[in-house]
């Protein structure tokens, strides 16, 4: 039993001190070829996540990067192309070193990804396309994923 909460966790602080696009662009081919009548989209979306500790004590800056292309269904043919690199600067207090990579790319990326989602939408409706509302995206899986990735690429010895 813990004496008045001293050998307590410590508390966990976690304020989104910015966010921002860093980088933004769409490209509608469909326009450049000027395609006549309905054409039905496949969407291939692809995420990257980054993470990297900033000067300032506590701070992180983590970029969460959606690039979607859009191609014909019926020939192939590209659609549209976005890519967004999207970034939240935030100050961290708490969490424990062992824990810090996961929590930087699972939780941060969860407090990001509402705000690329619009982004998204927008810029897709906007390029004259349907509004595409991404899919939830499981950043646990996304990360475990990546360790499965990086250990399967790692050479193993033997001794």
């Amino acid at each position: 039993m813990a004496e008045n909460g001293a050998a307590a966790a410590p508390q966990l602080k976690l304020n989104v001190i910015n966010q921002f696009v860093r980088d933004l662009s769409f490209e509608n081919i469909l326009a450049q070829k000027s395609v006549n009548g309905e054409v039905v989209p496949a969407i291939n979306v692809q995420v990257n996540l980054d993470a990297k500790k900033r000067t300032t004590e506590h701070q992180f800056e983590v970029a969460l990067k959606i690039k979607v292309e859009s191609a014909s269904k019926e020939n192939g043919d590209k659609l549209f192309i976005l890519e967004v690199d999207y970034v939240g600067l935030f100050h961290i207090e708490g969490v424990p070193e062992d824990q810090m990579h996961p929590f930087l790319l699972i939780e941060c990326p969860r407090i990001l990804f509402p705000f690329v989602r619009r982004i998204v939408s927008d810029m897709t409706r906007d390029g004259g396309f349907p509004p595409l509302n991404l899919e939830m995206i499981d950043f646990v899986a996304l990360y475990r994923n990546e360790l499965a990735r990086r250990q399967q690429a790692q050479p193993t010895t033997v001794s």
